[in-house]
């Protein structure tokens, strides 16, 4: 799970190419579903060199781009991830999905960082990834990319499914104002669980209920609000 979790943080980062033009402005990437395909590389060939890999995962954004993320097996580089990126997808039968890449992101250690994570080089590129396998029914058998860089490097990726079920998770966007609306909500729900445990009295409450509010409102906001 650690590894997922590590996977889905630098990739989010990795399918946000606006981040590349603007590594000083942190944006929120559009991602709006994640797959994770447990496996294994049989090819994987950047401009030239193998490389084993560490996890496989899918990314589609809301905007329609997608991604094939792979995080490289490369004991020099923990942060060596490449994405195949497209906007262009089609179904030639209902079990083969193909799209058109015309991006490559490239991640590595000595990349700039925003929020202490490496910000993508973007590199145009032509070429297809071609999965077996269908995604709602969380069976995969394998995907297979190919890309060429305008200087001519290449990149080639061969993965072959274990046959466990992919891990697939839909992600919720909401706008800054629903997160205020839910963040105050739990403020409420918080103190009047506090009033609870004081035992105020019921003409006591709604006084006790807004001075904890205003309360919460004077603390500093912490790195995670």
């Amino acid at each position: 799970m650690r590894l997922l979790r590590s996977l889905l943080v630098a990739a989010f980062v990795a399918a946000t190419p606006s981040l590349a033009a603007a590594a000083t402005e942190r944006q929120e990437p559009d991602i709006d579903m994640y797959a994770h395909i447990s496996g294994r590389c049989t090819t994987l060939k950047i401009a030239g060199r193998d490389f084993g890999c560490k996890a496989v995962a899918y990314f589609h954004g809301q905007q329609g781009r997608a991604h094939f993320t792979i995080v490289l097996d490369d004991p020099r580089d923990a942060s060596h991830i490449i994405s195949f990126s497209g906007e262009t997808s089609r179904r030639e039968q209902n079990d083969i999905y193909e799209l058109q890449v015309d991006r490559m992101l490239l991640n590595s250690k000595d990349r700039p960082k925003v929020d202490g994570l490496p910000v993508p080089l973007v590199e145009s590129s032509t070429g297809t990834c071609r999965q077996l396998g269908i995604l709602s029914t969380r069976q995969i058998s394998s995907i297979a990319c190919t890309a060429t860089l305008s200087d001519g490097r290449k990149y080639e990726l061969q993965f072959e499914s274990d046959g466990e079920p992919v891990t697939l998770r839909r992600i919720r966007q909401s706008s800054l104002e629903e997160e205020k609306a839910r963040a105050r909500k739990a403020e409420r729900l918080e103190c009047r669980r506090k009033a609870a445990l004081a035992k105020v009295l019921p003409r006591d409450w709604t006084a006790y209920v807004i001075r904890c509010l205003a309360d919460d409102d004077e603390k500093p906001a912490t790195a995670a609000q």
